[in-house]
């Protein structure tokens, strides 16, 4: 019983930091409040499982914004004109749906032609 608990718990805890981090966010110039929103949107898509692994990209990704807002620069400068490719790259590392399809395509046709570790 005390796992259900301490899972809630945690569930309360990640909702509460979630909120804090889209007020944040919110709290941004407007073009960088847009540019933030839409490389969300972006991730959301691109998320693996319960894209619990995109939430501390996204909550860097905040603190970046700041930084480059209290600095004055343009949103674009940082970011790079090409926001795709920034994306993909703050997504490098995370478990993303791509990333799953791509693992398990590989893994099963290895593991029918006999070339694959049986995992």
């Amino acid at each position: 019983m005390s796992g259900l608990f301490a899972y809630f718990k945690r569930i309360a805890r990640e909702k509460r930091e979630f909120r804090q981090m889209q007020a944040r966010a919110k709290a941004l110039p407007e073009d960088y409040a847009y540019v933030y929103h839409k490389i969300q949107y972006y991730m959301w898509g691109h998320a693996g499982g319960d894209g619990m692994d995109t939430i501390p990209i996204l909550a860097d990704l905040v603190e970046l914004f700041e930084t480059g807002a209290a600095e004055g620069k343009p949103v674009l400068e940082v970011t790079g004109e090409d926001v795709a490719a920034f994306c993909d790259e703050l997504l490098r590392n995370a478990k993303t749906w791509t990333g799953n399809r791509r693992e398990a395509l590989n893994r099963d046709i290895l593991n029918k032609l006999g070339k694959g570790t049986g995992a």
